[in-house]
C-alpha cells in the first residue's frame, strides 16, 4: 500500500514520469549494461534491446503499477505482476538483482527529470519501486519453490530438428543430465539460451507444443533479421545441448465447461495446439471454436498437428484465413464480424498484436465480456489487456 505521505507526490509526478519513462528507459539500460555487460550474457535479449521493446515493457508496467495504486490503494495489479514475475522466473532473476535495476533507473530518472527530482519526488517514486519489487519477489520466490528442481537452466540435448511449415522448425530436446523435469501445464513456456557466434548467450521464450513424453518441444519460427532463431534453424544440431529452463507462464487453459475460442495466427499458434493436445487427452466435449489465420497453408505451422487435434475433439471446428487466394475458408486477414461467439465464451489470444487487438474488439463487440479474454503475447508484453488495468493507467 502507498504511504499517505508519497500519494499525493505521485499524484502531482505521475504524468511526468510516465510521459518521460519511454525516454527514460533507454538511458537506464544503456547505463546498467555499461556497468553490467555480464547481464546480457544470458539473462537480457540483445535484440529486445535494439528493438527497444524491452524498455517499452518495462516503461508500461512501472506507469501502470504506480497509476494502480493511486486508484486502487487497497490492491496490487495480480496479472501484470503474474506476467512479469512468471517471465524473470524463467530468466532466472534473483532479489539480487532488484537493487541493480533501482541504481540505474532511479539514476536515469534524476539525469532526464533534473531538478524536477526533488528529495521528496524520488523519494515517493522510490516507494512505488520497492512496493513493486517486494511483489515480485515474492511471487517468483513462491514459483522457484514449485518447480521440481533448484536450478534455473537444465542440459536438455537436441532430440530431432523437424521443418513444419516453410518458415518453421520444431526441436524436440531430451534431458542430458539427471536434473527433475518439472511437469508443464498447457500453454507454458520454457526460455532456451542459445550461444551466439560471438560466444555470448542469449535467451529466448518458446511456449511448450505436444511432444513426446519426458522431452521438451518447441516450434521456431525463422526470423532471418534476428539474433536466436537464425541460430536455431541453420547451427544448431541434432545432438547439441542447450540450457532449458522450467516451465512458466500463466496463460493456461481456461477451466470449466462453457463455451472456448482459440483464435491464433501465425507462429502464435504454439499454444493452442497445447490446449487442444489437453483437451483431446481429457476426453474433453467442450465446445471449443479454433481459429487461425496465416499467409498460407504451407507457411502454417504445424498444420497436420492443429487439425488433428481439432478433428479427434467432438465438439471442435475449425475456421480459417489464409493471405494466399484460394486458401483457407476466408482470404485476407482474420475478421470475426461474421463468426458467431458465444457471448458466455472463454477466448485466448495469440499472434502479433493488431491481430489480437482486431479480434479482442470483434469479440468484445458481439458481447464477450473483456474479463473473458485471455493473450499471450510473444516477447516484451507492450499490451497491458485487462480491462481493469487499461483503466487504471488512464486514471
Amino acid at each position: 500500500m502507498l504511504s499517505e505521505k508519497s500519494r499525493p507526490v505521485i499524484e502531482q509526478t505521475i504524468g511526468v514520469v510516465a510521459e518521460r519513462i519511454p525516454f527514460i528507459t533507454p538511458e537506464f539500460y544503456r547505463s546498467m549494461f555499461e556497468a553490467r555487460p555480464d547481464l546480457l550474457d544470458g539473462m537480457f535479449s540483445r535484440s529486445n534491446q535494439k528493438n527497444g521493446t524491452q524498455a517499452q515493457a518495462l516503461a508500461g508496467s512501472i506507469a501502470m503499477f504506480a497509476s494502480w495504486l493511486l486508484s486502487h490503494p487497497d490492491s496490487y495489479p495480480d496479472e501484470l505482476l503474474s506476467r512479469v514475475a512468471h517471465k524473470h522466473a524463467s530468466l532466472g532473476v534473483l532479489p539480487e538483482h532488484y537493487p541493480i535495476v533501482h541504481e540505474h533507473l532511479f539514476g536515469a530518472i534524476a539525469r532526464d527529470l533534473g531538478d524536477a527530482v526533488t528529495p521528496e519526488v524520488a523519494a515517493a517514486w522510490d516507494e512505488v519501486y520497492w512496493l513493486m519489487a517486494d511483489a515480485l519477489i515474492k511471487i517468483e520466490e513462491g514459483l522457484y519453490a514449485g518447480r521440481a528442481n533448484t536450478v534455473v537452466f537444465a542440459p536438455f540435448r537436441v532430440a530431432a530438428k523437424e521443418r513444419t511449415g516453410t518458415t518453421t522448425t520444431a526441436i524436440t530436446l531430451e534431458p542430458a543430465d539427471d536434473t527433475p523435469m518439472t511437469p508443464a501445464v498447457a500453454g507454458q513456456y520454457v526460455t532456451v539460451q542459445v550461444r551466439m557466434p560471438d560466444g555470448v548467450e542469449q535467451p529466448r521464450q518458446f511456449t511448450l507444443v505436444p511432444g513426446p513424453e519426458g522431452a521438451r518441444r518447441i516450434a521456431v519460427r525463422l526470423d532471418e533479421r534476428g539474433e536466436v532463431t537464425p541460430v536455431l534453424h541453420h547451427d544448431v544440431q541434432v545432438g547439441d545441448v542447450l540450457r532449458v529452463s522450467n516451465p512458466y507462464g500463466d496463460v493456461v487453459l481456461p477451466e470449466g465447461e462453457g463455451p472456448l475460442v482459440l483464435a491464433s495466427a501465425g507462429i502464435g499458434v504454439t499454444p493452442m495446439l497445447a490446449f487442444l493436445d489437453r483437451l483431446v487427452r481429457e476426453e474433453s466435449r467442450r465446445e471449443v471454436l479454433v481459429l487461425h489465420a496465416d499467409r498460407s497453408l504451407a507457411t502454417w505451422p504445424l498444420r497436420e498437428l492443429h487439425e488433428l487435434l481439432v478433428a479427434e475433439l467432438p465438439a471442435a471446428r475449425l475456421e480459417t484465413w489464409m493471405e494466399t487466394p484460394g486458401e483457407g475458408d476466408h482470404h485476407g486477414f482474420m475478421d470475426l464480424t461474421g463468426v458467431p461467439i458465444p457471448a458466455d465464451a472463454r477466448m485466448v489470444l495469440c499472434g502479433p498484436l493488431p491481430f489480437m487487438r482486431a479480434a479482442r474488439s470483434a469479440a468484445i463487440a458481439q458481447g464477450v465480456p473483456g474479463r473473458n479474454i485471455a493473450y499471450e503475447i510473444l516477447g516484451p508484453d507492450q499490451w497491458m489487456l485487462h480491462d481493469e488495468a487499461r483503466e487504471a493507467v488512464a486514471a
